[in-house]
């Protein structure tokens, strides 16, 4: 993870909800409080977010102290308590909601990544993330996946090819699209892994006559349609499995020979985790 997006990502939600500044914090409470709160797990799951926590109270106030007890992708119980923050009154309570609000779904998506890992464990398939992300949270749910031991997919549209069925479809074809690309990246000078999307059978054929290609992804292929795949694909190139995947089917999916599934539900819907700040 970047730690120069990950502060500007800080700084932007700081902007967002601070404003001119904690009003309700400023009138209510004298400037030279002291206190301290706990951060008090609610739920049961894989905790994410503490490093994050700790750089926004940071930025807020680089006066504050973190007494760390937890660590990131721990295994936590209701009743847990994963760090405490002693300090400004006004500037612990500046950064709660920030803090809390990132902890609380980076969690989320940490428990559910390191759940579907567990249907999956006794396979070589690898979890993989997607786009599917909220917008300018990309890099702390990515973040939160690799926590709950998944694989992060591309970051964006600039660090990898994929080749989609619109792709294909306004180049005329997988062969001009496959074509057309390989031109492209070697004008450009270009070094970017080219992974194309197939929609049956005869495509994965078409990709693999083509070649040159990282992975196949095999969108809503069934069962007996991937094993079919991952067959002729071979040791040619990776393949992924990816379309409408859930906790009830990934496992089976993973039993059909693929290198990768990648779960959009990983990052776009999750529930929050329950977590609270409490004065201590």
């Amino acid at each position: 993870m970047s730690v120069k997006e990950i502060e500007k990502f800080i700084q932007n939600a700081l902007i967002e909800d601070v404003g001119d500044g904690d009003h309700t914090s400023l009138a209510s409470i004298p400037s030279d409080a002291v206190s301290q709160a706990h951060l008090l797990v609610k739920d049961n799951g894989i905790i994410a977010g503490i490093e994050l926590a700790k750089m926004i109270f940071k930025e807020v106030d680089s006066s504050l102290k973190i007494e760390q007890i937890l660590k990131d992708g721990d295994r936590v119980e209701f009743g847990d308590i994963a760090f405490i923050v002693k300090g400004n009154s006004i500037s612990i309570l500046t950064a709660e909601r920030l803090a809390l609000n990132c902890m609380q779904h980076m969690s989320a998506i940490a428990t559910k990544t390191a759940y579907l890992n567990t249907l999956i464990s006794e396979t070589n398939c690898k979890l993989l993330d997607t786009r599917k992300t909220t917008p300018l949270n990309r890099i702390i749910e990515k973040w939160a996946v690799k926590i709950g031991g998944g694989e992060n997919h591309r970051f964006g549209l600039y660090d990898m090819i994929m080749i989609k069925d619109n792709h294909i479809d306004f180049a005329g074809g997988i062969s001009n699209a496959i074509q057309k690309t390989k031109t492209y990246l070697s004008e450009n000078k270009k070094n970017l892994d080219i992974i194309v999307e197939a929609r049956g059978l005869t495509e994965v054929k078409e990709i693999l006559y083509e070649g040159g290609i990282k992975r196949i992804l095999l969108d809503n292929f069934d069962y007996k349609k991937t094993k079919k795949a991952v067959k002729i694909i071979g040791n040619r190139c990776q393949s992924e499995s990816s379309g409408g995947i859930t906790e009830e089917t990934i496992a089976e999916y993973a039993k059909c020979g693929v290198d990768f599934i990648s779960v959009g539900a990983l990052t776009h819907s999750v529930l929050n985790f329950d977590l609270s700040l409490k004065a201590i």
